[in-house]
Formats: C-alpha cells, structure tokens, sequence
C-alpha cells in the first residue's frame, strides 16, 4: 500500500544553516570557516539525541559540494543535483555510516580504501560515521592515521551522544563541537511554526506541555507533537497533552505538595489514589513533584533567587507556592527533595509502583514534620543534662566523706573535682570491673603503669580514706565511660531519628 505521509521529525529536518535552530554558535563557525576557506579535515559534533547532529553534518556536506557556486558556500542552494542527492541520502560521494552496525576493523578498512579515490560528482569526498563511540578499540586504532592526515579531497564527520566514549586520540584530531539543548522558547516558536504549516490548532498551554516534556531535543518534541495530531484530529489542547504524557494537571500537583506538607496523611493518600485512578504515570508525577519542589525551593524567602517568572507556573500557582514557602522551611524543602530523589530509582525498581508511591507520600511526610538536626541535637543535649546521671555531689558543710560506689559515680566525681586529664584516660582506657566504696577492680587498655598511682592519691584525698586498688590483667568487657555516653545517645529516640536521615551515620564523638 503506498503511504506518502512523512513524520513531522523528518519533514522539517534543518535542510541548510538557517533552518538549524538552537545552535546559533555552530553555525557561526562553521558559516565563518567555510566563508574564509578554513574547512578542516575531520569533525566531531556531540551532543544528546534531536539536537541537529546528522543533519549539521548533511548541512555541512551540502556545503562543500553545492554547485550552485564555485566553490564551498556557507549558503547551499537546495535544489542542485548534489544538494537534492545528498538530502535524500543517495549521493556517491557523502557515505552515512552506521558504526553501531559496522563496528569492526574491516569496515573502517574498507573505508580509508576507497578514502583514495577521488570524488565522482562533488568537490569533497564526506564520510559521516554516526554513533562514532560504537567503534571498537581496533577499529579506532585503524582510522587514527588517516584520521590525522587524509587526502584533500576527503572530510570525515564523526557524531555521538556519548563523547565520553571516544579516546582521547580520536578527539584530539577533530574539531569539537557540542551541540546544546534546545531551549524551551525556542521549541515552542519552531513547534507553533509547525502547527501553522500543518493546519493545526495548537494551544499555548499544549505547546508549553509538549516544549518541556521534550527537554531540549528538537526530534523528541516532533515526535510528541505527531503524537499528539494524531491523537486529537487537529486541535491539540493542554488536557489531550496531558492525557497522552499521562501527567497530571500542575494545579493538582500544587494541592498535592500543599497537601503533603501540611501534615494530612489521609488526605494526602486519598489525593494519590484519586490521580492514580484518573490514569497519571506516578513517575511523571514524582518528576513533577520534585519540579515544584525545586522552583519552591529557588522562590523561597530565606534564598531569594528569583520570583519564579520564568517557572512553568502561572501567577495563582506561583501565588500559592508562596503562601506555602511562608510555612515551610527551607530545611523541610531540603529533606523531601532528598527523599524524592531517593525514590526515583525504587519506582523504577519496584514491582508495584502504587504501593511505593503511596509509602513515598507517608515518608515525605514523617520528614516534613520531624525537627532539623540541629533543633534535634539542642533538644538532645538540653534533654541529657536534665537526667539524673548521677547521684549529685553536696558541698560539704563540715567537711563530710564523699562516697563512689558505682563507675557513673567515679567519673562525675573526677569531672567535679576538674581533673580533666585524669577523667579523659579514664574514660577512654578503664574498663570497670567492680566497685565499691573503698575498692576497686579495674582493667586498664592503655596499660599506664602511672594510673594507679594519680587516681589512688587522688580518691584519698576526695573521699577521705585510702582505696585499694586492683589491676586486672583481662579485659572484664565492660564499656569505657565514653563507650556507656555512646551507647545512651545512640538508644535516645530523638538521636536515633537524627541518624536515621543520613545512610550511615554513626556518633563519632560526644562533647560536654
């Protein structure tokens, strides 16, 4: 059956440097070079997929054999035999190699042979090698000499969406150049040119959809706008966008995030069965959480960065933002941002997205309402010195006998009396094994044959009565002073909640 249509993504392929759009410093260069005769022998143009590559380098091919001029023009005619063959692909002289299908050292063989030849119908020779990081290490190998030094009459033109790929050597005989993402404004004007080449009706609101969701990629929006034609008939409106990225609508994703940080779990949760009912991809719609979250996060007071004008939010949806800003905290944006960006790999990974949406929303929530860390640990803190660690040490009217009869009691006492060097090897080095008052049976692990001595002549002097002394040779596993501090903090509800919001986190030290 013979079907003529053409997709939208081919039909309005940038034909020559004019029609390039979003690429405004490749085409200056290249327009300049080939205006001063400073063509180069190989190129390399990189970029993320729809942003012009193959059709630079078709553009680029154009130029240097259009015959509607002498020589290289910066302006091909389009409509000569040369421009017309090589647009459709069939030109003999401008080969479009696959590298994702000719990945071996034979097929970059076979190329740098017929690379000696002389053209047939045009001025250069053009090789444009597509997916160039495709090649294997041998086949690189081999292209590097001729890479360096080809003929005259040949050009290679290399492309890739992973740059990275591509050895150090073959870059360094290229000329370099990244093609950027497409910016939104510029998307909407080609995509709403486009309408009103094809006779369709395409509102603001569908056109501002369909410029995000393409996300700098000119043949990705094309793409989504055929889509969307043929979907609607004709009339592409906000909502038939919506259907068909199965997003949801940004005021509901507003009430949602107001919602959620509100603190009504039971309403939050009715809200995501509702939006799941109505048939949103509940990944689009944690993308479209974590964008709110980010444009509330740069509209926050606290940062100042912007009244989010350029946001993808109208004026009652930014109204509204900042109504919510007023009550929140930074450090609440902060945590749930990390919290959302946590979850996108176990959306990804999980059998049931529903169900972890839904234990998403509840842990977005605990965050959002728990304290910051540093309200945590001066609750803490205010929290341990209120306790009773100790039984308290009187101030002697006449001079009475002050009794340790426990290791909590002994290193209070050291800590009243001040004697901080003897309290910091004590706590860090003894290991209480028994005592009582009078007596005491110790294990010492770093073994300070002088110990005994300073802390004998010291509980002399603070108890009134002469100690005796035992030094174990064994360990009796029992914790240190600073170990028993620890293992109280790390058991308090309010420290565990801390350390449960960083993956790893331990308590390294405790400070008086």
């Amino acid at each position: 059956m013979d079907n003529n249509y053409t997709v939208l993504a081919r039909k309005y392929r940038s034909q020559d440097f004019q029609s390039l759009i979003g690429q405004d410093v490749l085409v200056k260069t290249l327009t300049t070079a080939i205006q001063t005769g400073r063509i180069a022998h190989a190129y390399i143009f990189t970029g993320i997929r729809g942003t012009g590559k193959t059709s630079t380098a078709r553009i680029l091919a154009k130029a240097l054999n259009c015959l509607s001029s002498d020589g290289p023009t910066a302006t091909p005619c389009g409509v000569c035999e040369n421009c017309r063959a090589i647009a459709a692909g069939q030109h003999i002289d401008v080969m479009e190699i696959d590298a994702a299908s000719h990945t071996g050292v034979d097929n970059i063989r076979d190329i740098l042979d017929a690379a000696q030849y002389r053209p047939t119908n045009g001025r250069y020779k053009v090789y444009i090698i597509d997916e160039v990081h495709m090649l294997s290490t041998a086949a690189f190998n081999a292209l590097l000499k001729t890479l360096e030094e080809p003929p005259a009459h040949v050009i290679f033109i290399l492309a890739t969406t992973e740059i990275r790929k591509v050895p150090v050597t073959i870059l360094s005989r290229c000329q370099r150049f990244d093609l950027v993402r497409v910016p939104i404004e510029t998307l909407k004007k080609h995509f709403d040119w486009i309408a009103g080449q094809e006779k369709v009706e395409l509102t603001d609101a569908a056109n501002e959809l369909l410029a995000r969701a393409a996300d700098g990629s000119v043949r990705d929006g094309l793409s989504l706008l055929d889509q969307a034609i043929a979907q609607t008939g004709g009339h592409v409106d906000e909502q038939a966008v919506m259907d068909m990225l199965k997003r949801a609508d940004r005021n509901m994703v507003v009430d949602f995030m107001d919602t959620i940080l509100s603190g009504d779990t039971a309403r939050a949760l009715e809200m995501a069965d509702t939006i799941y009912t109505n048939g949103a991809d509940l990944s689009m719609l944690l993308t479209d959480m974590m964008e709110w979250t980010h444009w509330a996060t740069r509209m926050h007071p606290a940062i100042n960065a912007g009244d989010g004008l350029n946001s993808p939010y109208t004026a009652d949806q930014r109204e509204k933002t900042r109504k919510i800003n007023s009550r929140v905290s930074l450090n609440v944006l902060s945590r749930i941002w990390q919290v959302m960006v946590a979850a996108v790999s176990e959306m990804q990974m999980s059998g049931n997205q529903k169900q972890c949406f839904d234990m998403l929303v509840v842990r977005m929530m605990h965050i959002a309402d728990m304290p910051s860390v540093p309200e945590i640990l001066k609750n803490n803190q205010n929290t341990v010195a209120s306790k009773p660690e100790a039984k308290p040490v009187e101030a002697p009217t006449a001079k009475p006998a002050n009794k340790i009869n426990t290791a909590s009691e002994l290193g209070h006492a050291m800590q009243a009396d001040k004697q901080i060097l003897l309290y910091t090897y004590f706590s860090e080095n003894v290991e209480v094994c028994e005592i009582s008052d009078g007596k005491l049976n110790y294990f010492d692990r770093g073994n300070d044959r002088e110990f005994a001595n300073k802390l004998s002549a010291w509980l002399e002097k603070y108890t009134g009565h002469s100690w005796v002394l035992a030094r174990s040779e064994t360990s009796c596993n029992m914790p240190t002073a600073h170990e028993h501090q620890q293992q109280e903090l790390a058991a308090d509800p309010m420290m565990a909640s801390a350390m449960g919001l960083f993956e790893g986190a331990e308590i390294v030290e405790v400070s008086k």
